[in-house]
């Protein structure tokens, strides 16, 4: 199939973009396209309005603050997860956005974008939000922050206004001596998570964020990483999936159950 019809705009300013979508409320943002591009050619999205945001090329960037990465909503997925600030302060977020599709989908995918879109098996917003990073969104009224938390609000729903655009997005850096792991499920390489799951160790305080099961992603915080299996148990116990008859509940659970564990002894045993 191809898309319904729609007028294209390609601003040259983040100002003239807002005031695009101000103009249009029911415009649409694109960048990358990986995510829009395929729902718009089944017609599962269908914008009378479509604002091309690629010349904004002041939103493309990885910035290290003293507490934080800060990364620009254009950025690709590719130069995040090969970026030097991002490696060495994010390890996290590097290793899990290497495992974004293929090369060529992270070649074109942004940042700003998958976490606006906020599948709730995408790799990013499981990151965003388990790390507890912050999102900054711009609109006619001025800039706010939204912390990840709030930020995602339900199945491909967030804080974002229809008139804001995602700027950029704030990532704690990483303590001395933080562990982490990052594993996922899927049925081939390349392929959105069944079931997702990031981890941090510090001070032997474990946080967990798991993605694909629920709305959202589900963060379980201060858990005793002493035992695994236990960890894996508890984490089993606490999620809630939604309903998908491709890929039923119980299984998606034990999924769960084993992918922290393995993640949490994973974090145990890394130098």
């Amino acid at each position: 199939m191809k898309p319904a019809p729609f007028r294209y705009h390609r601003p040259q300013s983040l100002g003239e973009a807002l005031a695009l979508l101000s103009e249009h409320p029911d415009a649409r943002v694109i960048a990358g396209g990986q995510s829009l591009g395929p729902m718009m050619n089944m017609r599962l999205a269908q914008p009378a309005e479509l604002v091309d945001l690629n010349d904004l090329k002041n939103l493309s960037f990885v910035n290290e603050h003293e507490d934080a990465v800060e990364i620009g909503a254009l950025t690709r997925h590719h130069a995040v997860a090969t970026s030097g600030l991002v490696r060495k302060h994010c390890p996290l977020l590097a290793e899990a956005a290497q495992t974004i599709g293929h090369y060529a989908i992270r070649s074109r995918g942004t940042l700003g974008g998958s976490l606006a879109h906020a599948d709730p098996a995408a790799q990013l917003p499981l990151v965003a939000a388990t790390l507890g990073a912050e999102i900054a969104v711009a609109g006619r009224r001025g800039e706010r922050r939204i912390a990840a938390k709030d930020f995602f609000v339900s199945l491909m729903s967030t804080a974002l206004e229809a008139d804001e655009i995602l700027v950029s997005a704030r990532f704690p850096k990483a303590a001395p001596g933080e562990r982490h792991a990052y594993l996922q499920f899927s049925r081939r390489q390349g392929d959105f998570a069944i079931v997702a799951v990031a981890c941090t160790l510090f001070h032997q305080k474990l946080k967990i964020g798991i993605g694909g099961v629920e709305d959202k992603p589900v963060v379980l915080l201060d858990l005793e990483p002493s035992d695994p299996a236990a960890v894996g148990r508890a984490a089993r116990e606490a999620v809630d999936p939604t309903e998908n008859p491709r890929v039923p509940a119980l299984y998606r659970k034990e999924l769960v159950e084993v992918l922290v564990k393995r993640s949490v002894a994973k974090c145990l045993t890394s130098s």
